[in-house]
């Protein structure tokens, strides 16, 4: 696989019926490994390993619904009170990151509200964070650690 720009970390791979999976910290199974799987399982590691997210706030490809239409979130980290702190957005290391791409974690962000938004194809990172009251959002060097 794309050697990315995250911090390396112990993966497990399994091989079954020629489809090569990883094993999903917080899935807790092995999910089929496509490149947008390789960012999200490094970004996972990364939210985990070095900005000290506790797994138990983290929650990965669950749907909600948009418009009435079914979506699926990459990654989002929850405040402890239950509200979202962090959506991420990941795409394969190959698709760029453009308008389209930001536009689709704000639809999500209507129905969640977070205060922070990352957007990452693994070689490319973006950080956002809200501002409700200015319906503005601004960008940033990074994400805060946990606290």
């Amino acid at each position: 696989m794309q050697d990315l720009n995250f911090p390396k970390f112990d993966y497990r791979f399994k091989s079954t019926e020629n489809k090569v999976s990883i094993f999903d910290i917080i899935r807790k199974k092995f999910v089929i490994l496509q490149p947008e799987e390789w960012v999200r399982q490094h970004c996972i590691h990364y939210l985990i390993d070095h900005k000290k997210y506790p797994k138990s706030l983290i929650n990965v490809e669950k749907e909600l619904t948009v418009n009435g239409l079914k979506k699926r979130y990459d990654i989002v980290i929850f405040n402890p009170d239950g509200s979202i702190f962090l959506i991420v957005e990941c795409k394969a290391h190959h698709i760029t990151i453009n308008q389209d791409t930001f536009d689709q974690i704000a639809r999500y962000n209507i129905s969640l509200n977070a205060t922070y938004l990352m957007v990452t194809n693994g070689i490319n990172h973006y950080y956002c964070q809200m501002d409700y009251e200015a319906k503005q959002y601004s960008f940033l060097k990074d994400i805060p650690n946990y606290s």
